[in-house]
């Protein structure tokens, strides 16, 4: 006889924010070369950032009551546009840098999210 034991699924919302796993990524991009990416890698790794850019814009951060993280979230709306992002066309260099301050404002980001929260993986 078996038996079934069902457990209630945490809703995504719910879940925490995996700072360490934010963190590698914005490190692996920042350590990246153009000389030695490939357009697939930068495309990847653009994608990868916009869901931790995501789930960073989800959180409550304060941004009601502090006007640089209101000015934050209003400059990851306008590089997050689609009008902005890069493209097939998009010379690979243009792409790369499009990447780069990806990363750079997903570690922004980050940063808010620890001191708000308390956490922090350095």
């Amino acid at each position: 006889m078996s038996t079934v034991i069902e457990r209630p699924e945490t809703p995504v919302d719910d879940l925490p924010i995996d700072e360490e796993l934010i963190t590698d990524s914005v490190d692996a991009v920042l350590g990246m070369a153009l000389s030695t990416s490939t357009r697939e890698d930068i495309d990847g790794k653009t994608l990868a950032l916009f869901g931790h850019l995501n789930l960073l814009l989800a959180e409550e951060l304060g941004a009601d009551e502090d006007p640089k993280v209101k000015e934050l979230f209003h400059e990851a709306y306008r590089h997050l546009d689609m009008k902005g992002r890069p493209n097939k066309e998009t010379p690979a260099f243009s792409a790369f840098s499009y990447m780069r301050q990806t990363a750079f404002l997903t570690q922004r980001f980050l940063k808010v999210y620890e001191k708000r929260s308390g956490t922090g993986v350095s």
